[in-house]
């Protein structure tokens, strides 16, 4: 999950965040501790390739707060996202949440739109050093 996130931050997020944004980005993913933080609070789901490498991997907690969604870079495309989503939701309903909400970057805001998740605000959000544009989104699910 490491591996996959800071590739596909430094790869495709390139398109909509200045090199050094992305770089700040992807640091975020280098401390160990963090991901044992994170695994602890949210419950993770991932896809896998049919020779067993992962595609992508999202997660959420039992509030509805879908944490994080990353595809492979070399994965893009191929309906990962949308598998991965649909999961997430289905976890929501389990849950019993009436909403998932996110913190969406610029590059997975049309694939969120498009899957009926509403704009709440745009905001600065800090990385590691550096304060990147995200958006806070939401889609009712009850």
């Amino acid at each position: 999950m490491q591996h996959l996130f800071r590739s596909t931050v430094l790869n495709v997020n390139l398109r909509d965040y200045t090199k050094e944004e992305v770089v700040d980005w992807a640091s975020c993913g280098d401390d160990v501790s963090h991901w044992k933080d994170l695994l602890s609070q949210n419950y993770y789901i991932g896809a896998f390739d049919e020779q067993g490498k992962m595609a992508g991997f999202s997660s959420m907690n039992k509030e509805g707060y879908l944490h994080s969604m990353f595809v492979h870079k070399d994965m893009q495309g191929r309906g990962v996202a949308t598998l991965l989503l649909s999961e997430v939701e289905k976890m929501g309903k389990a849950y019993g949440v009436d909403e998932i909400t996110s913190e969406v970057s610029l590059t997975a805001k049309p694939f969120f739109e498009q899957k009926g998740y509403k704009v709440v605000k745009s905001q600065k959000c800090r990385a590691n050093q550096l304060e990147l544009t995200n958006f806070v989104m939401c889609k009712q699910i009850l």
